[in-house]
């Protein structure tokens, strides 16, 4: 069966390359954050994000890292396991000239387990029905990747109950078809 290219594209909403065009491939499972969410996401974030450093787990197309530094992170960090979106994320990135952002080819877990960096913002959007989000989570909270007063994004199935530490403040939220969405403020 052949892939329509259109159909794995996103669009930048806004920043530096607003109205650019990212491809993305074919992967199983890899579902880019829909146009809206996003924006009403980045709506959110819009005052927070200049000069931040972002940590995009499980990256898939890189449409929340790639947005953060559009709209003027100084620092994002893509995380995916995929050697082929890995190889396509970099590809995309070298043709928009983004040198503030990274990708690393990496399973998240292991990477979370690795030499932390305090992020100011992370982008958490596990793959749905595998049960990774709690893990990742606790994994963020206890192993020092979040700034003192960091924000996370989370995008989960409808309907999953969220199990959040105690010192993180649910701050936003909405439902978008079988997505819902969540903005937390970790605080110390």
């Amino acid at each position: 069966m052949k892939s329509n290219q259109a159909n794995n594209q996103l669009r930048i909403i806004a920043g530096t390359w607003r109205g650019r065009k990212l491809s993305f491939p074919p992967v199983a499972g890899l579902r880019p954050t829909p146009d809206r969410v996003r924006e009403t996401l980045f709506n959110w974030l819009d005052p927070l994000i200049r000069d931040k450093r972002c940590l995009d787990l499980f990256a898939g197309s890189g449409a929340l890292g790639i947005e953060a530094a559009s709209r003027g992170a100084a620092e994002v960090i893509l995380v995916d396991d995929h050697p082929r979106v890995a190889e396509t994320l970099r590809e995309q990135l070298q043709l928009l000239k983004a040198t503030q952002v990274q990708v690393v080819q990496a399973d998240v877990d292991n990477y979370l387990s690795g030499t932390p960096r305090a992020f100011d913002i992370v982008f958490l959007d596990p793959p749905f029905r595998e049960g990774r989000l709690s893990g990742c989570i606790r994994q963020l909270e206890s192993h020092g990747w979040l700034a003192d007063e960091a924000w996370v994004y989370l995008e989960v199935e409808h309907g999953l109950e969220l199990d959040l530490p105690e010192n993180w403040t649910l701050h936003r939220s909405k439902q978008a078809g079988q997505v819902d969405y969540y903005l937390v403020r970790r605080g110390v």
